[in-house]
């Protein structure tokens, strides 16, 4: 029986497909520009993300008010 480390007479590394191949493989690729912009991308999708809870936040902290209004003649 084969060890699991071997497969097919190469040794595997540890971690996921696409840290260990693919990303290589695209920052091999892609010029520093390009990079760049998805790097970019990447921050700016995450800052919205963030926007979207801190509503969601704010939201979910107002006070409400309490009791009821009645207006007095």
């Amino acid at each position: 029986m084969e060890d699991k480390a071997t497969v097919a007479g190469a040794e595997q590394k540890p971690g996921c497909f696409f840290c260990t191949t693919a990303m290589p493989l695209l920052e091999h690729l892609w010029s520093e520009v390009a990079r760049d912009h998805f790097r970019n991308s990447r921050i700016e999708f995450l800052k919205g993300l963030r926007s979207l809870i801190d509503e969601r936040i704010a939201h979910l902290a107002r006070e409400e008010a309490k009791g009821t209004h009645v207006p007095v003649e």
